[in-house]
C-alpha cells in the first residue's frame, strides 16, 4: 500500500527485498484510511506514479506487477496461476 508518506527509496528497497527473497509477484495501491482510528492518508499517488513504480517493480524481474490506485493483492489473482 503507498500513501503512508513513503519515499520512492523506499519502495523501491522494499521491491528489492522481495526479490531477493524469491517473490515473483508485486502489488501496488492506495491506501484508503477506512475510519477516523485508522492511520490516515498522507499522500494520494497519481496514476502516473503508479504507472512508473509498476515499470520500475517490471524490469526488476517480478512476474507479475499489478499498480494502480485501486489495485489490491487479490485482484486478478487467478491470472497469475495456471489452471489446472
Amino acid at each position: 500500500m503507498l500513501g503512508f508518506g513513503e519515499t520512492d527509496e523506499e519502495v523501491e528497497a522494499a521491491m528489492d527485498d522481495a526479490r531477493a527473497a524469491g517473490i515473483d509477484i508485486f502489488t501496488m495501491g492506495q491506501y484508503l484510511q477506512p475510519s477516523k482510528k485508522h492511520l490516515p492518508v498522507v499522500e494520494y499517488v497519481t496514476p502516473e506514479k503508479f504507472a512508473q513504480l509498476g515499470h520500475l517493480a517490471e524490469r526488476k524481474g517480478f512476474h507479475q506487477v499489478v499498480s494502480s490506485p485501486l489495485s489490491r493483492s487479490s485482484y486478478h489473482a487467478e491470472q497469475a496461476f495456471p489452471k489446472g
